[in-house]
């Protein structure tokens, strides 16, 4: 995989550290953004990030996660394809967010 794993831990501590570094990338369909995601989240569809890059910033880490983990792979591999190279994926995705009671958003 092209990202390298990131702790659910890491990720909100970055969060609220560095901020403006970041940019968490959700790559579920807007539906199931929309039900919840994590917060701050920017939800690109990994269907559609092909795309889309230039909703992607370059001079940011960027943290990517779907469901699952297999749409996140996808979208690592198309994103490292395209130049980036500051990526992490969210370690057991939303569902483990999820499981683990983490802080929720919705639109």
């Amino acid at each position: 995989m092209a990202a390298a794993p990131m702790s659910q831990e890491a990720l909100l501590e970055h969060q609220s550290m560095h901020p403006d570094q970041l940019f968490v990338l959700d790559v579920r369909t807007p539906q199931e953004y929309a039900e919840g995601h994590v917060p701050g989240a920017i939800n690109v569809p990994q269907d559609q990030l092909a795309s889309r890059l230039a909703e992607v910033p370059r001079d940011k880490d960027v943290v990517i996660y779907c469901r699952s983990g297999r749409r996140s792979a996808l979208a690592a591999d198309v994103l490292a394809a395209n130049g980036y190279s500051r990526l992490s994926h969210l370690e057991g995705d939303m569902n483990a967010w999820v499981e683990k009671g983490r802080p929720i958003a919705k639109p």
